[in-house]
C-alpha cells in the first residue's frame, strides 16, 4: 500500500524523461472521428453534445466573442477528458499541477484582457471606476479592481486545482482504509467500498462540471471585453 499521499501528483518519467507530454496528448487520440458521410451513434452523440454546449456557451456572446468558440470547445473537451483519464489506476492528472493550469488560465485571461482593450477600450477601462464613485474613494477602487482583474487567473487555476487535488486524495484516503479494514472487518470494508464507488461516481462529475466551469468563466471573461 502506498503511505505517501502525494506520490500521484509527482511527474511521471519514461525511461528516465518527463512523460507529461505525451500524457497531455494522449486525450486527443480517444475522440473518434469519421470520414464517412453517414457517422455511427457514438459520433452522433459526440456531435450533439458539442453542438449543445457551443449552443450553450456562444449564445451571449456577438460575432467577435463567436470567433472564440472553436477555442472554448477544444479547452472544455481536454481538460474534461484529463480530468476522467486521471481517475484511472496509476494514472496521472495534469490538470492537477498549479502550473499546469496557470499555464491555460493566464494566456486565455490575457487573450480576453488585450481584446477588451483593443476593440472595447473606453469600457474596459471604465470597469476600473464605477460610475457615481466619491472623489475621496477613486483611488483606492482603482487599485481594488485592478487587484481583482489581476487575481481572475489565479483563481480560474486554483480553483480547477484544488478541486481535483482534493478528490484524489479522498479517494486515495478512503481506499487505503478500505485495504486496511479488509483484514479487520468485512463488513466495514463493505461500507468503505460502497463509499468508495460512490465517490469515483462524484468525483466523475465533479471532472466534468470543472471542465465546465473553467470554460464558463473564460467565456465570460471574454463577454465582457467584446
Amino acid at each position: 500500500m502506498n503511505e505517501n499521499l502525494f506520490t500521484s501528483f509527482t511527474h511521471p518519467t519514461l525511461l528516465g524523461l518527463p512523460a507529461v507530454v505525451p500524457i497531455i496528448l494522449f486525450p486527443t487520440l480517444l475522440l473518434p472521428t469519421s470520414k464517412y458521410l453517414i457517422n455511427n451513434r457514438l459520433i452522433t452523440i459526440q456531435q450533439n453534445l458539442i453542438q449543445l454546449i457551443v449552443k450553450q456557451m456562444m449564445m451571449i456572446h456577438n460575432i467577435k466573442g463567436q470567433t472564440w468558440s472553436l477555442m472554448l470547445m477544444s479547452l472544455i473537451i481536454f481538460i474534461a477528458t484529463t480530468n476522467l483519464l486521471g481517475l484511472l489506476p496509476h494514472s496521472f492528472t495534469p490538470t492537477a499541477q498549479l502550473s499546469m493550469n496557470l499555464a491555460m488560465a493566464i494566456p486565455l485571461w490575457a487573450g480576453t484582457v488585450i481584446t477588451g482593450l483593443r476593440f472595447k477600450t473606453k469600457s474596459s477601462l471604465a470597469h476600473f471606476l464605477p460610475q457615481g464613485t466619491p472623489t475621496l474613494l477613486i483611488p483606492m477602487l482603482v487599485v481594488i479592481e485592478t487587484i481583482s482583474l489581476f487575481i481572475q487567473p489565479v483563481a480560474l487555476a486554483v480553483r480547477l486545482t484544488a478541486n481535483i487535488t482534493a478528490g484524489h486524495l479522498l479517494m486515495h484516503l478512503i481506499g487505503s482504509a478500505t485495504l486496511v479494514l479488509s483484514t479487520i472487518s468485512l463488513s466495514m470494508t463493505s461500507l468503505t467500498l460502497v463509499l468508495l464507488v460512490l465517490l469515483t461516481i462524484l468525483e466523475m462529475a465533479v471532472a466534468l462540471i470543472q471542465a465546465y466551469v473553467f470554460t464558463l468563466l473564460v467565456s465570460l471573461y471574454l463577454h465582457d471585453n467584446t
